[in-house]
């Protein structure tokens, strides 16, 4: 059955499963439906946990949208709600934890600069070197290591935001990370003759 047949049939409004069944079948239009019924659950849920209006706005957005290409719930074991509400915790969470990664990052990288000494020329030149020679190590991982290493590294996102942000299995960005590490640590200790 489709949308269109979903909620022009005598029975009252389809049911949330049914919708979602729409949903998976390429029938879009469902999507609205199930926004209407429980945009305002999901945004109440990552407002309280997030604390911040815009921040709740985009996640609501984006659980709505990764839904068009989630196969994760399952209308067997529960209600598409309680989905909805275990979903936005877990993602507000995961996004809480990243700002606080990244917000500890700058704290740490501040603190140093505060209270190190000043470097010389020649400590200058030298730590110049070393950041291009990890650059140039770097480039030389697959693209996906050196995407999933500069999100971990320079802005400091966890596996699971990297995992939900690129739409791959956490274990695919568990096995990138691990052997571009691994890589690099290679290529870096050839270089400096270690």
């Amino acid at each position: 059955m489709d949308f269109e047949q979903l909620t022009s049939a005598g029975a009252g409004a389809p049911s949330d499963a049914s919708l979602w069944l729409a949903l998976k079948a390429g029938q879009t239009n469902a999507l609205g439906t199930l926004y209407d019924r429980h945009g305002g659950l999901v945004y109440g849920i990552a407002l309280k946990v997030l604390g911040h209006a815009q921040e709740a706005e985009d996640l609501t957005q984006d659980i709505f949208v990764k839904l068009t290409h989630s196969t994760a719930y399952d209308p067997q074991r529960g209600s598409f709600r309680t989905f909805l509400a275990i979903l936005t915790r877990s993602r507000a969470i995961d996004r809480l934890r990243s700002h606080q990664v990244a917000r500890a990052s700058v704290e740490r990288l501040k603190s140093t600069q505060v209270t190190s000494p000043a470097h010389t020329p020649a400590e200058a030149i030298a730590q110049t070197e070393r950041t291009q020679e990890v650059q140039a190590a770097l480039a030389q991982l697959s693209e996906s290591q050196q995407t999933i290493l500069r999100l971990a590294y320079y802005e400091g996102l966890s596996q699971s935001t990297i995992a939900e942000q690129l739409d791959t299995p956490l274990g695919t960005v568990k096995t990138h990370s691990r052997r571009g590490l691994l890589k690099l640590r290679q290529l870096l200790q050839e270089h400096w003759g270690q």
